[in-house]
């Protein structure tokens, strides 16, 4: 499991240097067409993986210790502008998010979940591996929105 922790995190530092090269307005910019911003993807990805390993999981009730998770969460648009530490505490929580469900995967804390059924996806997932396989893939889909976006910078 190791390799998928070290992939995750090695995406997510890709996706902040793709956020490192841009302004604050166009992380915030909306294009045309568009429903969301590039903040808003890496957001996302940062509130969604711990709501899914967390919460859906059956491991913590619900989603009060996901900072940020009202803004981000599924189902949700850009609703305001976005600042200069906000970016920089999301750049934090996403490494810091996925070390801390590393250091809870070792210590058996995902060792028994509840399984549930993807809305992304719609398939189930039954363990926590699962659930980290999944985060791969919608993390580089949310990544490859935000690069889409930056083509209309």
């Amino acid at each position: 499991m190791n390799e998928v922790f070290d992939f995750i995190i090695n995406s997510r530092k890709a996706f902040i240097k793709l956020i490192d090269g841009l302004t604050i307005e166009e992380l915030n910019k909306i294009p045309d067409g568009f429903s969301n911003n590039i903040i808003w993807n890496f957001g996302h990805i940062v509130v969604s993986t711990q709501t899914l390993c967390y919460v859906r999981t059956g491991v913590l009730q619900d989603a009060t210790s996901v900072k940020f998770n009202e803004y981000y969460k599924k189902d949700t648009k850009p609703s305001y502008t976005v600042t200069e530490e906000e970016v920089a505490e999301l750049k934090v929580i996403a490494i810091e998010s996925i070390e801390k469900i590393k250091e809870d995967y070792s210590n058996g804390k995902f060792s028994s979940i509840t399984p549930f059924i993807t809305a992304t996806y719609g398939v189930q997932l039954n363990s926590i591996e699962e659930v980290l396989i999944t985060t791969i893939g919608h993390d580089n889909m949310h990544c490859g929105y935000a690069s889409a976006l930056k083509k209309y910078m």
